[in-house]
């Protein structure tokens, strides 16, 4: 894909997630692998004022290109695209169901078999560092250890993925799932699925949404 058609994908992305109720304003952020790089949605800017070539380019030393500063999260947009050669895609937000939860210190367990969907057993919480430091990034590294998708501590979530399309809606998927799990703790604390049902569900899962193959 060109890096023209991708920062357009960003910026529908980007309004997307606003439109959906997951980010509000300029909250949240989006890194895209383009190229020897990666772009990323500018700092302080929202959606509905973000156009295509205001998309920053940077490279993997940090260095950005163009006019705007990218956004003040691009280290960990940076790190988790230099450690994870299998993910093209970051999505941050600041969603209600996934901040609130996050402000609490509290991880996602089984409490749904779509849990998976995130990669593992649980949806971990990073603990809270200040937002676009160091810290920050490599508690998120950490927490995305066999994971596409944590939470970040008193902050919101972050999801991965291959595409834009993909990531967006696992954001929506990880959002979803944060608030069924609050809505059940107001009740009590849910029945929790256990690892060897977790794993089964998980081994079902690497075939979930694709074609059947032929033969």
């Amino acid at each position: 894909m060109s890096p023209q058609r991708l920062r357009r994908q960003i910026c529908e992305t980007a309004r997307e997630l606003e439109a959906l109720g997951l980010n509000r304003g300029a909250s949240g952020n989006i890194g895209v692998r383009c190229g020897t790089g990666f772009l990323v949605t500018p700092s302080g800017l929202a959606p509905a004022e973000t156009a295509p070539s205001d998309i920053v380019a940077m490279d993997f030393a940090g260095h950005p290109q163009g006019r705007l500063r990218p956004s003040s999260e691009w280290r960990f947009h940076r790190d988790i695209l230099a450690a994870r050669p299998e993910i093209e895609v970051v999505i941050h937000t600041h969603s209600t169901f996934a901040t609130t939860l996050a402000c609490l210190g509290r991880e996602v367990p089984a409490f749904h078999y779509m849990i998976a969907a995130a990669g593992g057993n649980n949806i971990r919480c990073a603990p809270y560092a200040t937002f676009g430091s160091q810290a920050l990034s490599d508690h998120a590294l950490h927490a995305l250890e066999g994971r596409s998708a944590c939470l970040l501590g008193n902050h919101g979530m972050i999801a991965l993925g291959r595409t834009l399309p993909q990531t967006l809606a696992l954001a929506v998927e990880v959002e979803s799932l944060c608030e069924q799990y609050w809505r059940a703790l107001q009740i009590g604390p849910p029945n929790l699925l256990s690892d060897a049902e977790m794993d089964v569900v998980l081994e079902k899962f690497k075939g979930y949404g694709k074609p059947a193959s032929g033969g």
